[in-house]
């Protein structure tokens, strides 16, 4: 075989590839679908969110959490630190809307090395209902968001989730977020979970009490150090699956500085790659640059110039992933190009960086996702924490 009808397969798988995901997740996602209406009878519902700190859009979160059409739910917001800066908005909120069910908890069960899930547990010991959302605090929520997380919900799903949807880029650093985020990391989980390989996302996870108790309650999710992967494990050990809500999440952005999204993205490498590894070793691949530089070398093989083979190529590539975002109403821009082009140079360098360290930082807990990194005394600036020694310590969450 030559170099040029090599190029032109793995060109060509490359590009099926891309139109394939793509379609799958619009599918999925596509807008105009009609609004639901609660079910009848609506099932109660515990909505338990984590708080910290002021965010540019926590006026507008807390809000539409409150705005949600649905008769039966109770809101139980998880604040680790009484002096935090958001119990005042939360309490205000919840004086504004005497009328559903709301209360704040204060304090923090170090049960695991992650500092959201520590909050959290509260939440879950406190909730009432059968039904439970874990949901984060920057998300915006639309009117029907339990129900169509319920409507998702078979006889073998174990949890639903719906991954966050950037919007409201205000610089370009992030609207190269939204590229992460959209069309490259929704489209893929939408596309995995349609051909049944389903991963929890953590901005969102419904679960039905039963099903956590029964893989070993809100401590289990401490197993991992993200809780979506634990929350994956969990429904897998069960012999259940993973769903996703047809209605992603959205998360509004604002500004971002580089550092800021690049570092997020580094983190969120570093985790899928201490927790599925199997699944983060092809990552590298999902880069545009590999089949741009095949299709450049398989011209010849089409009797096109390379510059004309690389540029048909880069319309398909691109083209599927415009028309994912307008077929499912995401954020689509002028800048959504040169965006998705930086995140597709930026994508190796994510990549290898998720293999060549285990620190990082989240939310000013210095965490490590090597299993026998520490017994370290952390930087100066907050301890860092040994997942392994964690499991150690609470040593029945090894067998989960």
């Amino acid at each position: 075989m030559t170099i040029p009808a090599l190029a032109a397969g793995v060109a060509a798988a490359g590009l099926s590839l891309q139109v394939f995901t793509a379609g799958l997740a619009a599918y999925r996602c596509r807008r105009g679908v009609a609004r639901l209406a609660p079910p009848e009878p609506a099932p109660p519902v515990s909505v338990v969110q984590p708080l910290r700190g002021v965010e540019p859009f926590s006026r507008e979160t807390l809000a539409s959490i409150y705005a949600l059409d649905y008769p039966n739910y109770e809101i139980l917001f998880c604040i680790a630190d009484a002096d935090d800066p958001i119990a005042p908005l939360a309490r205000r909120a919840m004086a504004a809307r005497p009328d559903v069910p709301a209360r704040l908890l204060i304090g923090d069960d170090r049960v695991s090395a992650n500092p959201k899930l520590n909050n959290c547990v509260k939440g879950w010991k406190a909730a009432r209902r059968k039904w439970v959302i874990f949901a984060d605090s920057n998300v915006l929520m639309p009117p029907d968001y339990i129900q169509r997380l319920l409507a998702r919900w078979r006889p073998d799903t174990g949890i639903v989730c719906a991954p966050p949807i950037g919007t409201r880029a205000a610089n370009f650093a992030a609207e190269v977020e939204c590229a992460f985020l959209n069309t490259y990391e929704a489209r893929w989980q939408y596309a995995a979970e349609a051909l049944g390989y389903g991963f929890a996302q953590g901005k969102t996870m419904l679960w039905r009490r039963d099903v956590l108790e029964a893989g070993g309650g809100v401590e289990a999710l401490g197993a991992e150090i993200a809780e979506d992967a634990a929350s994956t494990k969990v429904v897998h050990r069960l012999g259940l699956r993973a769903h996703l809500g047809a209605r992603p999440s959205l998360q509004p952005l604002g500004a971002k500085h580089w550092r800021e999204m690049f570092g997020r993205q580094v983190r969120w490498a570093r985790l899928r790659r201490a927790t599925f590894p199997a699944h983060f070793a092809p990552e590298a691949l999902t880069t545009s640059l590999f089949t741009l530089i095949a299709a450049w070398f398989a011209a010849p093989e089409f009797g096109l110039p390379a510059p004309v083979a690389v540029l048909l190529a880069a319309l398909i590539w691109y083209g599927a992933e415009a028309a994912l975002a307008l077929i499912a109403g995401w954020p689509l821009a002028w800048r959504s190009l040169p965006a998705w082009l930086i995140r597709d140079l930026l994508l190796p360098i994510v990549w290898i960086q998720g293999w060549n360290k285990e620190r990082f930082v989240w939310r000013g807990n210095v965490m490590s996702v090597d299993e026998e990194a520490l017994a370290a005394e952390g930087n100066g600036r907050a301890p860092v924490v040994s997942l392994s020694a964690l499991a150690r310590r609470w040593g029945g969450w090894r067998q989960l």
